[in-house]
């Protein structure tokens, strides 16, 4: 069981620390204000603020908004050394209805600018091409979704694995894509989500790769 540290206190971060302190590990949520939030629909856990839960923890899930995140995480460069950064978010910039309109880093990503500006932690890209119900419910869907994994560090992307099974992650279903570049490719994919939430509604969705 490893010590883990979520920054951010929404859904998705809710989502991941229920499913997670679920399966055994001992997991902190990271708040600006370092104290459990009104409206926090997550189980009965610890809460610290961000640089005291990215300094305890050896893997931290970044699930805070990433048109913001680079510069937040910046800041917390030597709580953050020698651990493995876990990130799920997406970079946008917003259109006129308040979803994506266009990518916050175009021919980059947002992982590898969290990479460079982190050059003692390990990132690993993942989860960020589904709703965040999905992360920790795979099985809900009709059809086998695909998790995607980019990073540049080998272990990490080990580590990160068995944690999406302990998420509910067979590991048929993950797809290691290679060096944190490839984060370029499903950070794309989040230009496709208005126009999914557009057509389906706000219903559980994920992209999966068929052969």
């Amino acid at each position: 069981m490893h010590t883990i540290g979520i920054l951010g206190s929404g859904r998705v971060g809710a989502t991941l620390a229920g499913k997670l302190a679920g399966a055994g590990h001992h997991v902190t949520v990271g708040t600006r204000t370092a104290t459990r939030p009104d409206d926090w629909t997550g189980p009965d856990l610890a809460f610290a603020d961000h640089r005291g839960t990215a300094r305890d923890a050896e893997i931290v899930i970044n699930a805070t908004p990433g048109d913001s995140a680079l510069e937040r995480l910046a800041a917390l460069r030597e709580d953050l050394a020698g651990s493995i950064l876990v990130d799920v978010s997406n970079a946008t910039r917003h259109g006129a209805d308040g979803m994506p309109g266009a990518l916050r880093y175009p021919g980059s990503s947002l992982a590898e600018h969290l990479q460079d500006a982190l050059p003692t932690t390990r990132v690993v890209k993942t989860l960020n091409t589904m709703l965040y119900s999905v992360m920790a419910d795979p099985c809900s869907l009709s059809v086998p979704p695909t998790a995607f994994l980019s990073g540049d560090d080998p272990d990490a992307k080990v580590v990160v694995s068995d944690l999406l099974g302990d998420l509910g992650w067979p590991p048929e279903w993950i797809m290691d894509l290679g060096g944190i570049n490839t984060a370029r490719g499903t950070e794309a994919l989040v230009l496709l989500v208005p126009h999914v939430l557009r057509s389906r509604g706000f219903a559980p969705f994920a992209l999966t790769l068929a052969s």
